[in-house]
């Protein structure tokens, strides 16, 4: 009885670990469609790296859930007419996110997959000029802009010991067009939303 009794009270122990970790990676966007009577053309973010940090908890020997914020320096774009135009921005993004994972928590190697949501803030952080390339598409504005955001993923944790892990994982982080960030120009439209697939690997620390 007591081998049972600790049995059972070191897999609750278990069951609850928190995982405390940072990644890192590179993070490639679609683009939206502008119109205009002048022109057509694309707007969005050149890609760039991802840095990110993460707080987890294994709620059970398969369902996790974990909050996590990502950084990403970049530069705001609108192209047309063989030409284009880009402005320093970046994007900052929190969300939580429910995990599931194909094997139990004392495998050495967990495959899962994610989904959740939350915010993400985009800033454009360069320095305003009197003229832009392409003004009659869009402008790239030094100001921000909140957008809701939807998260999903997959990856793999692999457990160096029982309290270092490394991890990859691939992400598509979705939302609407920033158009303040973004702003068509007068008579244009943009359309579409942005996706933001990002490719990070990182190391997790149990507790």
């Amino acid at each position: 009885m007591t081998v049972l009794l600790g049995l059972v009270a070191g897999s609750t122990v278990w069951a609850q670990k928190w995982e405390l970790g940072a990644m890192a990676g590179g993070g490639l966007y679609t683009h939206g469609s502008v119109t205009s009577p002048t022109g057509n053309g694309d707007v969005g973010f050149k890609p760039g790296p991802v840095l990110g940090a993460f707080i987890s908890n294994n709620t059970s020997n398969r369902w996790g859930g974990e909050l996590r914020y990502e950084y990403q320096p970049g530069s705001l774009k609108v192209s047309g007419s063989g030409s284009e135009a880009t402005f320093n921005g970046e994007a900052h993004m929190i969300h939580y996110d429910f995990l599931f994972h194909f094997a139990p928590m004392e495998s050495k190697v967990r495959p899962f997959v994610a989904v959740g949501g939350g915010v993400k803030l985009y800033r454009g952080t360069g320095e305003a000029t009197v003229t832009q390339n392409l003004s009659n598409l869009a402008l790239l504005t030094n100001t921000h802009e909140v957008a809701g955001m939807g998260s999903v993923g997959a990856g793999i944790k692999y457990a160096i010991s029982h309290k270092l892990g490394l991890r990859f994982e691939v992400r598509d982080f979705i939302t609407p067009i920033p158009k303040q960030v973004l702003a068509p120009a007068p008579d244009a439209s943009i359309s579409g939303f942005l996706n933001d697939f990002a490719v990070m690997g990182g190391i997790a620390f149990t507790f």
